[in-house]
């Protein structure tokens, strides 16, 4: 998405409102939308080109729904979960159900332990924006 089909898409959202009136979930969202456009995350730009590699991009979109809930949502949802970058790395092999929604994620035994952590770290991290 460019940023002015972003933009319009914004201003239609928000219509006469002021920017101080749209939701903190959308602010956050065009605060991703800035820093993955200017490069301002390079490490994190290597988590996506992980996460892409490891088929989770198949589903999950970093700010938008897909199959399963946006990445952003997922950060959102266990900010005040202490163990929450354990258990996501563990869903994130094992997979899981039921906390999304009726379609189940597959589990993915491809993606290591490592792997798994690192894509749990930057997932919780987009929250910080």
């Amino acid at each position: 998405m460019t940023l002015k089909i972003f933009i319009k898409k914004m201003k239609k959202r928000t219509s006469s409102l002021s920017l101080l009136r749209v939701q903190r979930r959308e602010v956050t969202r065009i605060a991703l939308f800035f820093c993955f456009g200017l490069g301002a995350m390079s490490n994190s730009q290597g988590q996506m080109e992980l996460a892409k590699a490891k088929y989770c991009m198949s589903c999950h979109a970093v700010d938008k729904k897909i199959v399963g809930p946006s990445f952003l949502d997922v950060a959102i949802k266990y900010q005040k979960d202490p163990l929450a970058k354990d258990r996501l790395a563990q869903k994130i092999i094992k997979g899981g159900s039921g906390v999304w929604g009726a379609i189940p994620m597959p589990a993915n035994p491809q993606v290591s332990p490592e792997e798994s952590q690192a894509l749990a770290a930057w997932i919780l991290q987009l929250k910080a924006l």
